[in-house]
């Protein structure tokens, strides 16, 4: 049973089309972050990036470095779609996505660790069997076909993304649509929709919207009879989201994942018409079987666990942020704070406020106000550049945080020497001061 529900054969229309339009999602994205001054701002004007905790060696290249990165990165989007050196571009484009995304996490944002985990899922893909240049340069590895797991992969991938962001919904400030008003707020000036956006009853119909599609559109995609209700749905609510928060190649992505929940034969004959169906279900057992299972039993077991270690840790995950990053929280608070860094010479007692303008890019003095683990790490870099001056100083930190326009609070304990504190990865860090609703 497990054999033939993994190693069947199927057509593999709907992975080469995938390919095609994950490549030239790539590309998009790629050569997009350079042209809207992303790049910029966020890798080449700061001195240094906030990265991931333990990849700290990971920091941007000097001077234009940052651009030709990019484009390099563009090219092998390219190449992936033109299915050219396809395991090779796969491969390269994986590494350089996933290396730029840890060097940095101002602009930290779920759908760019949602390209790194596709993209290294693609790697094991054999998506470049059919329409590309690969076939071309040697016939011999043209297929009709895929082993079934190829398409499941993608299926259980996205399961998880969707039903951890709906479930990360269900509390009171998203129930009662306030997190919602707050977020339109800023929208208010958009042409023709800025006034619709304001409207309460829109509010709601976001809010328990988000809820059930995201907790329901992969379910309703696998189940013929809604399949294409759910499909016209996905189609508004992507571009929707798209249109309203400007959150890059997502909705695109998102859209083309549709393509594994219909008939092969239908992507075929829409795509692919000079393609022959393959009707077969021939079951072909790998020399690889064993490793490939464990491999992705592995790897989905730490997809399911890593969104739930917040609920471990003492505290709302809300407030300390600890367990919120790779947990698809997506777009679940507006956060503001308000917060000075002062630092004490421990030989002569002397202290002396840290204007944040000399340090960081206007982003990076947001996330430094507000999210605990960049708090941290901006001491500990507040730290070195007093050491590399022979001073021995103590960092101090004032953090005032509201959340969804609630009243602002104390978010970490200003007496305590920031420099001199480790940061805890799977527990609670007890600077963080909890919030009142704790």
């Amino acid at each position: 049973m497990l054999n033939k529900a993994l190693f069947k054969h199927i057509d593999n229309s709907a992975l080469i089309v995938f390919r095609i339009c994950f490549g030239l999602l790539c590309f998009l994205e790629s050569v997009g972050a350079i042209f809207t001054g992303w790049v910029k701002r966020t890798l080449v004007e700061p001195d240094f990036t906030f990265n991931f905790i333990g990849f700290e060696f990971l920091q941007p290249l000097p001077g234009n470095g940052m651009y030709y990165y990019y484009a390099i990165m563009g090219v092998f989007g390219l190449f992936i779609m033109l299915g050219y050196r396809y395991r090779l571009s796969m491969v390269m484009f994986t590494v350089m996505w996933s290396a730029t995304y840890l060097m940095q996490k101002s602009s930290y944002n779920n759908h760019y660790y949602l390209l790194m985990l596709l993209s290294g899922l693609m790697v094991f893909l054999p998506a470049h069997k059919y329409a590309s240049l690969d076939v071309k340069l040697n016939p011999k590895l043209k297929s009709f076909s895929m082993p079934q797991w190829c398409s499941w992969v993608i299926i259980l991938q996205l399961f998880i993304v969707y039903t951890y962001a709906s479930l990360a919904k269900f509390y009171p400030d998203w129930l009662d649509a306030s997190v919602i008003k707050l977020m339109m707020t800023a929208k208010r000036d958009y042409m023709l929709v800025g006034d619709l956006l304001q409207q309460d009853c829109l509010h709601y119909v976001l809010a328990y919207g988000g809820i059930l599609f995201d907790g329901l559109i992969v379910p309703l995609l696998l189940f013929k009879p809604t399949r294409k209700y759910a499909f016209i749905v996905s189609i508004f609510f992507h571009l929707f989201n798209s249109f309203i928060f400007q959150i890059g190649i997502f909705p695109y992505l998102a859209l083309a994942f549709s393509l594994f929940f219909f008939p092969s034969s239908s992507i075929q004959k829409i795509f692919l018409r000079n393609k022959p169906y393959y009707t077969s279900e021939t079951v072909i057992i790998p020399k690889y079987k064993t490793p490939l299972i464990l491999g992705f039993v592995i790897y989905f077991i730490i997809q399911i666990g890593l969104p739930l270690r917040h609920y471990f840790i003492e505290g709302d995950v809300l407030w300390t942020e600890e367990g919120h990053r790779l947990s698809w929280r997506m777009m679940l608070r507006v956060k503001n704070g308000h917060t000075t860094y002062w630092v004490q010479n421990k030989e002569t007692g002397k202290r002396m406020n840290i204007n944040l303008d000399n340090y960081l890019s206007p982003k990076q003095k947001r996330t430094a106000s507000t999210k605990p683990d960049v708090i941290w790490q901006f001491a500990q870099y507040l730290k070195q550049d007093f050491q590399n001056r022979g001073e021995d100083v103590s960092v101090y930190v004032n953090s005032k945080v509201s959340v969804n326009g609630k009243p602002y609070k104390t978010l970490i304990d200003p007496e305590v020497d920031l420099a001199n504190v480790p940061w805890n990865v799977f527990k609670h860090c007890d600077w963080i001061l909890p919030s009142k609703e704790d």
